[in-house]
């Protein structure tokens, strides 16, 4: 079964007679197309007996060459009402009485459907689409892994370079120049060095590294389609008061999730037995974000996993555990790890161990 045949399923089993999507990701996910996105209203379609694209026809030519569905072709100077009219009674004289959006798409594309359907329910993708998006396939897993082994490649290239006296920026350009030789784009590099490391998100830059700095070490790179994201540490020298201590805790919450996952669980569950280790080593005020998220197509796609969280997790779906604790105007300490849901619990994708990378000085 195909990705289309497979969305149908779910369709059937939904009561859902169409599903409108915009440029992104599960669109992507779905045909494969990655088509301009802008203020040209451009909409896939999908019921159980057709499928066809609103097309802008300043974009055909482009798309054309990643689909071969029928479009239905409007100009700036037409503009999209009768091409989109065209296209409904391509999907025959079946009543739409349950409509599935986006919820990516531009809100005033998202009205043209609304509109022409205005007696219909409508619900957004989280049932159908996405959650065939949550639930990985084998080809899906095989990228993934791919993509982490990659990963893993770019955090040793940089722990191999990093010294005293290079910037945060020189670090993460190390990591990005592996993946690009790779054949991977960069995503994102966060590397913390210090005090720095405290804010979960912090923006790389000139800091300079220093003996005894605690550094996060955040990245990710896509290819083909699909990402890897991977937190570790370093310590350039000798670690800091109370480091190992803390870094002895956030794996214990690793750990603490790792053990609790399974299919059939709520997220949140992970989320709280993580955050328990963390709050009874009495630290749980430093650790101030989600447990994790799903990847995939998307480096931050359901399922999250935070304390409010109750989606049920399944066997194929693949996310983060990334519990973290940041002590201001020192240090921050963060350990991801993604992995894909089995049926005996998780498999880690990436095969970098957990602990502390020290930097020879």
């Amino acid at each position: 079964m195909n990705k289309t045949e497979a969305l149908r399923a779910k369709m059937a089993k939904e009561g859902v007679d169409l599903i409108a999507l915009g440029p992104g990701a599960h669109l992507e996910w779905l045909t494969g197309m990655k088509p301009h996105a802008d203020e040209r209203p451009l909409i896939y379609c999908l019921t159980a007996d057709h499928a066809g694209i609103l097309m802008p026809s300043l974009e055909a030519e482009s798309a054309r060459m990643q689909t071969d569905l029928p479009f239905f072709e409007w100009s700036d100077a037409d503009g999209p009402a009768e091409a989109l009219e065209q296209l409904i009674a391509a999907q025959g004289d079946k009543p739409t009485l349950s409509i599935v959006l986006d919820e990516t798409m531009r809100a005033d594309h998202a009205a043209l459907i609304q509109d022409r359907f205005m007696n219909a329910s409508r619900q957004f993708a989280e049932s159908t689409i996405g959650a065939l998006r949550a639930r990985k396939m084998p080809e899906e897993y095989t990228l993934l892994k791919a993509n982490a082994k990659i990963a893993d490649a770019a955090m040793q290239a940089a722990w191999a370079e990093m010294r005293p006296g290079m910037t945060e920026l020189d670090v993460a350009e190390v990591a990005r120049a592996t993946f690009s030789e790779l054949g991977a784009k960069p995503i994102f590099t966060i590397i913390g060095a210090g005090s720095n490391g405290a804010m979960p998100h912090h923006h790389t830059g000139d800091t300079v590294l220093k003996v005894g700095d605690v550094v996060v070490m955040d990245i990710g790179g896509a290819q083909n389609g699909f990402s890897s994201d991977i937190t570790r540490m370093a310590v350039m020298g000798e670690a800091p008061e109370e480091y190992e201590k803390v870094h002895a805790v956030v794996e214990a919450a690793v750990q603490a999730a790792i053990n609790v996952a399974r299919p059939g669980v709520r997220a949140h569950v992970l989320d709280d037995a993580a955050r328990g280790v963390i709050t009874d080593a009495g630290y749980g005020e430093y650790f101030m974000h989600r447990l994790g998220h799903g990847m995939g197509v998307e480096v931050h796609e359901p399922p999250y996993l935070s304390a409010s969280s109750q989606a049920i997790l399944d066997e194929g779906m693949v996310f983060s555990i990334e519990p973290g604790i940041y002590l201001p105007g020192r240090f921050g300490l963060r350990l991801e790890d993604i992995v894909i849901l089995r049926a005996d619990g998780p498999e880690v994708l990436s095969e970098l161990p957990r602990g502390t990378q020290v930097i020879a000085i």
